[in-house]
């Protein structure tokens, strides 16, 4: 264990602390250690794994620059179901994968439902 030396001046101590080789590598692995937990942590806390992604569409049409579609009011029919969640196979029509994107990501995602106002 190292030693504790003692300086006083004028109403003030101070006090160093002179630590061994083996003492000061201990600290600094606990230290390191201490961190990695804390890193870890975080990211489990703050930002989950799942939801972490930064593009919301994952394989939709990716050689273009922006995917649009547009529809004729006239060609909708009584309703039209369109998905929001990017995940859907049918897209842009909603297959109900927003359900189980939901499930892993804890989204509250659904459709855009379109449909002719009742006279």
């Amino acid at each position: 264990m190292g030693s504790v030396l003692s300086l006083y001046t004028t109403n003030t101590a101070y006090v160093i602390l002179f630590f061994s080789l083996a003492e000061w590598v201990c600290a600094g692995a606990l230290a390191v250690g201490a961190a990695a937990v804390g890193y870890l942590a975080y990211r489990s806390l703050s930002c989950k794994d799942k939801c972490c992604k930064s593009m919301v569409n994952q394989d939709i049409q990716k050689d273009n620059p922006k995917v649009v579609h547009a529809f004729d009011i006239e060609d909708l029919g009584d309703k039209a179901v369109y998905c929001r969640c990017w995940r859907s196979k049918k897209f842009p029509f909603c297959d109900g994968a927003h359900t189980k994107h939901n499930e892993e990501t804890g989204d509250n995602v659904g459709p855009l439902i379109v449909k002719k106002k009742e006279s």
